[in-house]
């Protein structure tokens, strides 16, 4: 437990960072960040707190769909909004473009790697996570169509709101699944262990065909 915990809060913090790079940048921020942003707007309250509320109410939905937290997911919600206001307090807004585009680039890589950290500590999905595999074990819809619908609603919501969506969502959406490609191999040794026992298995069925 102590070396997956080692992985699991690390990486929550450090996502929480990365969210704070990509906000810093203002060119478009994921769709959760836009949501929490307009409610910023129109509520006072920071990012980081509203992050928090928005995964405990996220959570909330958990029980209809007759989901089960672990620690992991308790953690995401403690954890991910902290680390947006630590990242804030620390990162000044750049000015010129190449460096908006530069911070936001950094941002993303960062969020890929910080995923990995956490999810290859297997101590529980995030609440969106699980609301989204909770709505295809309890409706049978496709885990992409559950999650497409639901990042949908929030995007638009947020964007009605005022928050920052842009260039960096539509980015978001089309790099963030093959860096987490990349970085959960790398930083989770299950997910490594499994891809290797799959390799013998595909050559040891290759020599006995031959």
């Amino acid at each position: 437990m102590t070396p997956r915990l080692l992985r699991l809060v690390p990486g929550l913090l450090l996502y929480g960072i990365a969210d704070a790079f990509m906000i810093r940048a203002a060119i478009g921020v994921d769709p959760w960040t836009v949501f929490a942003q307009g409610l910023a707007v129109h509520s006072g309250l920071s990012i980081g707190l509203l992050t928090n509320l928005i995964g405990l109410a996220v959570l909330l939905l958990w029980i209809p769909l007759r989901q089960r937290p672990g620690i992991g997911t308790v953690l995401n919600i403690l954890l991910v909004g902290p680390g947006i206001e630590l990242g804030l307090w620390l990162l000044p807004a750049p000015e010129a473009l190449w460096a908006r585009v530069a911070c936001f680039a950094f941002g993303l890589v960062l969020l890929a790697v910080a995923s990995g950290l956490y999810i290859g500590a297997h101590l529980g999905p995030g609440p969106r996570d699980g609301l989204m595999t909770g709505i295809h074990l309890r409706f049978g819809t496709p885990i992409w169509v559950g999650r497409t619908g639901v990042e949908i609603t929030v995007l638009l919501i947020g964007w009605a709101l005022g928050g920052d969506a842009g260039p960096g969502t539509l980015a978001f959406a089309l790099l963030i699944g093959p860096l987490c490609g990349i970085t959960l191999p790398l930083l989770d040794p299950r997910t490594r262990r499994e891809r290797a026992e799959a390799r013998y298995s595909t050559g040891s069925c290759s020599t006995t065909l031959l």
